[in-house]
């Protein structure tokens, strides 16, 4: 099969190949890859970080066809379509049997202490895999851009009437934290420079007027729930922008990973801060349903000889969504 491959990190060392395509164990499902999203988590397992096996092949967002099952598989067929949930679990640590498969103490991430899905073909344990009904690109979307927002959404509690503020609300969790903020019934503000965004949200307003717009529109009262998902660059515009008793809830650091915090201000204004990751099977499966008319902007979507570009494409922040067709 053709797969996107690297044997050391660099972007210049990234290319297709062709290897074998993956053997089968009795509890595994072999996916016919039909797209794979692109998320910064891809730009870095390339660039920087020490994935395995090596040689090594990203990709952790994929959705596809199932092409053949273990001999123990009894949950899909050949023809079922699905979307793999990237987190590695063991299924018995205590962060597992606590439903937080995502943060198991001796699992991680497909992609990165796995082979990813940039490839013709990738194999799963049928654990992994989920059955989907809908577009190619919001199924693609699913297992991070969604996955990741809706997890946060979840653990900082947003109610009905809650003004949500969304900075990045045009990159690929942004777009999702809007819309998923709005099924929750939250008031949304997306902060963002492109203007489509305003389709989805309830107000719209850009980054150099973002604390004056947001205390305007809230009479003062400023947010209740802020995401950033953008990084170090608007670390102290996030927390300008939360109110008293506010939940600031972050991942992500395309931007950069170092903040300084006014502690005096945080505890003064009861705020919290929630950093958060992933998210869990049962909140993809629930996102098959409540997700099921989400809008997703794409910019582009290349093939797997067009990876190198499609990376560089991510890692510069581009207008919607990008994905690779294998």
């Amino acid at each position: 099969m053709k797969a996107l491959v690297f044997e050391k990190n660099g972007l210049d060392n990234l290319k297709v190949s062709e290897i074998p395509t993956p053997e089968l164990g009795p509890h595994d499902v072999l996916v016919r890859v039909k797209l794979a999203g692109v998320n910064p988590i891809d730009y870095f397992v390339v660039q920087f970080i020490q994935a395995k096996p090596m040689p090594h092949i990203p990709g952790a967002e994929v959705y596809g066809e199932v092409e053949k099952v273990g001999e123990h598989v009894k949950s899909f067929t050949k023809g079922d379509k699905v979307v793999v949930y990237n987190r590695v679990f063991d299924g018995s640590c205590d962060m597992c049997l606590s439903g937080r498969e995502m943060l198991c103490r001796n699992g991680g991430i497909m992609s990165v202490v796995t082979q990813g899905g940039f490839a013709e073909y990738m194999a799963v344990p049928e654990k992994n895999l989920v059955k989907v009904d809908l577009p190619p690109e919001l199924s693609a979307s699913l297992p991070v851009s969604a996955l990741t927002s809706y997890h946060a959404l979840k653990e900082v509690e947003v109610k009905p009437l809650d003004y949500v503020v969304v900075f990045g609300a045009s990159g690929n969790t942004g777009m999702f934290a809007v819309q998923l903020a709005k099924k929750m019934g939250a008031r949304v503000i997306a902060v963002s420079s492109k203007g489509w965004v305003k389709e989805m949200a309830d107000h719209l307003v850009t980054y150099d007027t973002a604390q004056e717009k947001i205390k305007e529109i809230t009479k003062g009262r400023m947010a209740d729930v802020v995401i950033n998902s953008v990084g170090q660059s608007i670390w102290d515009l996030s927390l300008k922008t939360l109110g008293v008793g506010g939940r600031l809830v972050f991942f992500g650091g395309l931007t950069g990973s170092q903040a300084n915090i006014d502690i005096s201000s945080l505890y003064s204004l009861h705020q919290k801060l929630v950093g958060t990751t992933g998210g869990t099977r049962k909140e993809l499966t629930e996102l098959t349903e409540l997700c099921a008319d989400c809008k997703v902007k794409v910019w582009k979507t290349f093939s797997l000889e067009e990876g190198r570009e499609a990376l560089e494409a991510v890692s510069k922040g581009k207008d919607g969504r990008i994905f690779i067709r294998p």
